[in-house]
């Protein structure tokens, strides 16, 4: 589904040139669950940023499920971010005065659904996310946790087939991460991709595939023998021990 190869990104800092990103090859397959870990610096965010169209690579390729999108156009990426890929980030990028049923919908806006079919959406997402009573309340109105479901059913809003999560727990507490956590494994065991970048041991080790990195390259790629890239991540053997599959 997702192919990197030679992926090569840096930036000019003064007259330095930072090496964010060196010769990383990646595939990603349909229906994975995957952490990227490593210390600050070490390319994490960047590679995310990379995989989700949101940065170019300097060289290397690109392949999205078989079509090399590495030189298309902005419009052209702009086009693929919104049909494939869905992002949660650790400070929500919410709009302050929008409420949250808005924030949820913007997406479907902004991609010319029309209305009848962004309120059914939009009903669906407010009630499988627990938002049904605070649909019309402002970011500033909602916890850290209501905040960062807002977050993630916005992001699901354009039914995106790869979840790119950048510490989604970060500015949480704990057991409020957890839940968050919970939200988007559901999302990984209907049948979505789920990446996500984090610098909490326990929440990266939850993942069915660990990348670590270390100034801008992977130097570990470790697949757990809990998932069976074979099967289908809703399947029994690729739930996490004592899972049960998605909540209802």
């Amino acid at each position: 589904m997702i192919r990197l190869t030679g992926i090569e990104r840096t930036f000019a800092v003064g007259d330095e040139m930072v090496h964010a990103l060196r010769g990383v090859s990646l595939e990603l397959a349909q229906g994975e669950y995957v952490s990227i870990m490593g210390p600050s610096g070490s390319g994490k965010s960047t590679l995310l940023n990379v995989i989700g169209l949101l940065d170019r690579p300097n060289a290397g390729t690109y392949e999205l499920d078989g079509r090399d999108v590495t030189g298309l156009s902005d419009d052209e990426l702009a086009r693929v971010r919104r049909e494939k890929m869905g992002f949660v980030f650790q400070f929500f990028h919410l709009v302050p005065r929008l409420s949250a049923e808005q924030n949820i919908e913007l997406p479907m806006v902004l991609a010319g659904i029309a209305p009848a079919e962004r309120k059914t959406r939009l009903d669906r997402l407010l009630a499988d996310y627990g938002l049904a009573d605070r649909a019309r309340h402002r970011p500033e109105q909602l916890s850290g946790g209501q905040c960062q479901r807002v977050a993630i059913a916005r992001a699901m809003s354009m039914g995106p087939h790869v979840i790119l999560a950048d510490e989604p727990t970060g500015n949480l507490d704990r057991h409020t991460g957890q839940e968050v956590m919970a939200v988007l494994e559901r999302l990984h065991q209907g049948g979505g991709t789920l990446v996500l970048v984090t610098h909490d041991p326990e929440i990266g080790s939850r993942a069915h595939r660990r990348l670590r990195m270390t100034d801008g390259a992977i130097v570990a790629d470790e697949p757990s023998s809990q998932f069976k890239p074979g099967l289908p991540p809703e399947s029994p053997a690729n739930r996490p021990p004592g899972s049960r599959g998605a909540a209802a």
